[in-house]
């Protein structure tokens, strides 16, 4: 018996529902609403199937439903190991003292029983859960007092703070990976492609829904744009492909879909945008038109944006399924809101989400994971037996694979392609400033520490620009091309274990 998390789905998808039960399905939504709970909020079920009423106003009305969706699935995570533990003890949350914690952070991080240990920085991301339930507990009497323990510390300005005192010391900011090119392409064409070890598809292989994740894919090694960003986007934000457009495409990313909580510019590479293009007018369009036939989209809550105004386009007018019409800023559109944005169309209805599952629904963001996921044991599978370490990848993966990549490309660009003289070097960086912040803006970090110690940190001892300035063996500019670039990555790769590159030398098993 165990605690159990329960989310409140972001979308409804029931392939085989009949079109007068979606009545049903909106009549939820509407009650759902009354009490407070809205889509993607947690409930959580303790081992005797009941609901806590107070756990419930901690998760769904206090600042943790303010919290970003990653962060809360991961905090609510933590939360059902903890209880569990103290269910183990005959304890209920509410029940908790300090040396029960203590006791939970050494049979959590160091005890030989327990056959899942963690590391530091996953018990200090749990540390931070409990310290935020607790003190939101103490606070409303729900708890005598908080079992998280603290300490009093200075901080960076010299001021005292308290922090908890089991925090754990030498926690990795980021457990950071890359893939090289070539690596991530091998991952594609396996993982999500079906081919064999041999380059072929294999047999067996239906590869439904093959153009939509490998675009994806695509989309977030040549941009670098976070899951949920690319996970968000709306038809009309991915940039067209044109003719003569060049290697790359820019588009915007909305305030309300960023970590930062700032709106950026987002740059994908020609082939990647062409991929999502062709994606758009193949399996999605086919996927829309299923759904328009069978009447997924009559019923279901939405709103049907009408036009759009302002600078740039910028401004939602739309009409809900009762006839109420409305206008939000694409900036302020947050996730739940933009899976609910549909146009009308030629024969009803689309939807405007980019991203659509068989059903021509949306597609949550977080079922992206169980797509890389899978793509990745694919590898294993088919390349398990002919190479020593077959590519795996994570959507965040890609976003680390882009900084490391850019950073070589802007070095290679500025020290070597323009052929720039020591002082032209450096007036061209006060001018357009240095590659490593160009990375920080492409990747949209606040800080330029975040860029340099927590993505780029196990390859900023190789000295990457004596690496770049080396001489090149032969001559013209065909010695710096792309795969000049490439041969870098691969070089720097063998000297850093958490780039994963291709070896050229397959061993069979």
């Amino acid at each position: 018996m165990r605690w159990r998390a329960f989310w409140v789905p972001e979308c409804r998808e029931i392939p085989s529902i009949r079109v007068q039960e979606l009545a049903g399905w909106a009549d939820l939504s509407e009650r759902e609403a009354r009490v407070g709970i809205h889509t993607g909020d947690p409930i959580l079920l303790s081992p005797q199937y009941e609901v806590d009423e107070r756990l419930g106003l901690y998760l769904c009305r206090s600042a943790f439903a303010r919290l970003e969706r990653e962060t809360k699935r991961n905090y609510v995570s933590d939360y059902c190991v903890f209880f569990d533990f103290l269910h183990a003890r005959g304890k209920n949350w509410d029940q908790a003292a300090a040396d029960d914690l203590w006791d939970f952070e050494d049979w959590r991080t160091r005890s030989p029983h327990n056959p899942r240990k963690i590391g530091a920085s996953r018990w200090n991301r749990g540390l931070a859960a409990l310290t935020r339930l607790y003190r939101w507990a103490a606070a409303h009497g729900h708890v005598m007092a908080s079992p998280v323990e603290t300490k009093a510390v200075f901080d960076r300005r010299g001021d005292v703070v308290q922090v908890p005192a089991a925090r754990a010391k030498g926690a990795r900011t980021s457990d950071v990976r890359w893939l090289t090119p070539r690596a991530f392409r091998r991952w594609v064409d396996v993982g999500l492609r079906g081919h064999t070890a041999a380059g072929v598809v294999g047999p067996g292989w239906s590869g439904r829904l093959e153009d939509r994740n490998a675009a994806f894919a695509d989309l977030l090694f040549s941009s670098g744009v976070r899951l949920s960003e690319g996970a968000s986007l709306l038809t009309f934000e991915m940039p067209r492909p044109r003719l003569n457009g060049g290697r790359y495409y820019h588009g915007r990313l909305a305030r309300a879909v960023t970590k930062s909580k700032r709106a950026r510019t987002f740059y994908a590479s020609a082939p990647a945008v062409a991929s999502v293009e062709s994606y758009v007018e193949s399996t999605r369009a086919l996927a829309v038109r299923r759904a328009q036939v069978r009447g997924r989209y009559d019923a279901m809550p939405k709103r049907l944006v009408t036009r759009q105004t302002g600078f740039q386009r910028t401004l939602l007018h739309w009409r809900d399924q009762e006839g109420r019409e409305g206008q939000t800023p694409l900036s302020e559109a947050t996730v739940t809101e933009r899976m609910s944005y549909f146009t009308e169309g030629p024969v009803g209805p689309e939807p405007l989400w980019l991203w659509l599952n068989e059903s021509g629904m949306p597609l949550c963001p977080a079922s992206w994971q169980n797509v890389f996921r899978a793509a990745s044991q694919r590898c294993r599978d088919e390349l398990g037996g002919v190479m020593d370490e077959p590519p795996w990848c994570t959507p965040h993966m890609c976003r680390h694979s882009f900084a490391l990549h850019m950073l070589v490309v802007l070095h290679h660009v500025m020290d070597v392609r323009m052929g720039l003289s020591p002082e032209e070097r450096r007036d061209f960086r006060l001018l357009y400033g240095d590659p490593w912040r160009m990375v920080q803006d492409l990747l949209g970090h606040a800080q330029l520490e975040t860029t340099r110690n927590v993505y780029l940190a196990p390859v900023a001892d190789l000295q990457l620009r004596a690496l770049l300035l080396e001489p090149e063996s032969g001559t013209g500019q065909a010695a710096r091309s792309d795969a000049w670039v490439n041969s870098l990555l691969g070089r720097i790769a063998r000297e850093s274990e958490n780039i994963q590159d291709l070896d050229d030398r397959l061993v069979t098993r």
